[in-house]
């Protein structure tokens, strides 16, 4: 079996470049078998790219607002929109930002192409402020690095044969 745990964020938007730092503290890690780390930063696109070679499971982390305190990691199911449902102009869009800057947008596309994994869920982090120019997560965010980390490595070995 095989995992890619995909990390969102753009690491010039403050608490936005929560996937980068979750996915560098991961390279310290020593990952079960068939488990990947990908930095996507704001390319989705190599997302897809890497899923159609065949992926059991897919873990999306990412900065996300859920109205929660700041800091708390969740993890869901994403609820992924179908592109076969929508009207000719709402999939052009859809489709239009073919860079595929957010989870959704690349998640949405891999359904489509019938590469999205059974297996996808969304290590998210409640962040403070993703619009904030400039480096650096805050301190609820920074905090929450090492929470979702642990929570993916969890994840992995959850979903991957002899990941206990």
């Amino acid at each position: 079996m095989t995992a890619i745990v995909a990390c969102f964020g753009n690491v010039l938007r403050g608490d936005d470049g929560f996937g980068h730092a979750v996915a560098e503290r991961l390279a310290a890690e020593d990952l079960p078998e068939g488990a990947v780390v990908l930095e996507v930063g704001i390319g989705g696109i190599h997302l897809v790219q890497e899923l159609l070679r065949g992926v059991d499971v897919l873990l999306v982390v990412d900065a996300v607002d859920l109205g929660r305190p700041p800091g708390t990691v969740v993890v869901q199911r994403p609820d992924v929109l179908d592109v076969a449902t929508l009207s000719p102009e709402r999939r052009r869009d859809e489709l239009a930002d073919m860079h595929l800057a957010t989870p959704e947008k690349a998640l949405m596309v891999a359904r489509a192409l019938d590469v999205l994994p059974g297996a996808t869920l969304v290590v998210g982090v409640q962040t403070v402020d993703t619009d904030r120019l400039g480096q650096g997560l805050s301190p609820a965010t920074g905090r929450a690095v090492e929470v979702a980390a642990a929570e993916v490595l969890r994840l992995l070995a959850e979903h991957l044969p002899g990941g206990d």
